[in-house]
């Protein structure tokens, strides 16, 4: 349970960070909003990333793993999607490059946290 909480801290830490640096990522609702967004963000990714990247790995090893980051955008864009109370990605192309980058920075973010953080799971 406690490294539950600390990946979900993780993770809401992340995406604040990342909404700070990045203009089309704003989040509603203060605290509240960052950890219903992060918590919805870590659901998506545990019950439905695994299933996308599996179904798409031919691609992932055809580019060499760069269709990760383009999973992972989808990821966050899905998010957006069932918490556009909390969560808006604007920009160009419906906000696909802005969660694009924010992506990027959530997993550079997410990974520098872990290893500071480290998991007790």
């Amino acid at each position: 349970m406690k490294a539950l909480l600390i990946r979900w801290g993780v993770i809401a830490l992340a995406v604040w960070v990342t909404s700070l640096l990045l203009p089309g990522m704003t989040i509603h609702g203060g605290i509240q909003g960052v950890l219903m967004v992060s918590l919805v963000f870590g659901l998506i990714n545990a019950i439905i990333k695994p299933i996308v990247k599996l179904l798409t790995c031919p691609l992932v090893i055809l580019t060499l793993g760069l269709f990760v980051l383009v999973i992972n955008t989808l990821m966050l864009m899905l998010t957006a999607f069932f918490m556009s109370d909390y969560l808006t990605l604007s920009g160009s192309f419906n906000g696909f490059f802005t969660a694009f980058f924010a992506s990027i920075i959530i997993s550079i973010v997410t990974s520098v946290m872990n290893l500071i953080v480290p998991d007790e799971g």
